[in-house]
């Protein structure tokens, strides 16, 4: 999802629906529907101008242990330059599942998803660090996965 996307304004109805969405990702269109004083047509819809728009995306959430990712990081990057172009160079990394640009010590977060500790250093030193404009790296390791939930709402 692009951070320079224009996102439509959100109805109460929309609201509500992505909070159905994000307790089960698999509810049936006409459950939401009933839930939200729609058809099942109409829930449908909603949904997928959202998803079109970028505003959702309706995805399985894995444990990554359990699919052979032993090894995850969250990645501080320095850059000199325009972060906001290394950043969107990151997006092309497959193993990197998270990219940000800060206004902190780092100038980008990535969090890498790794199947190994030689994985995750042949993913700083040949793809993230030949990266022009890259200055420094700062690897933050995953000791273990207390909590990663999806479901905050829309407040």
């Amino acid at each position: 999802m692009s951070a320079t996307r224009k996102q439509p304004a959100l109805d109460d109805v929309s609201k509500k629906i992505i909070e159905l969405l994000q307790e089960d990702g698999r509810r049936p269109y006409a459950e939401i529907g009933r839930a939200v004083g729609l058809s099942e047509a109409a829930a449908r819809q909603r949904v997928q101008r959202m998803t079109e728009a970028g505003t959702i995306q309706i995805v399985a959430v894995t444990d990554p242990m359990q699919l052979g990712f032993h090894r995850m990081s969250m990645i501080g990057i320095r850059v000199s330059g325009d972060p906001r172009t290394i950043a969107e160079e990151l997006t092309q990394i497959t193993e990197l599942a998270y990219v940000v640009v800060t206004l902190g010590t780092f100038d980008i977060l990535v969090e890498a998803v790794c199947e190994s500790d030689e994985h995750l250093i042949d993913l700083i030193a040949t793809r993230i660090r030949t990266i022009p404009g890259v200055t420094h790296t700062e690897s933050l390791l995953y000791a273990g996965l207390y909590k990663d939930l999806y479901n905050w709402g829309t407040r």
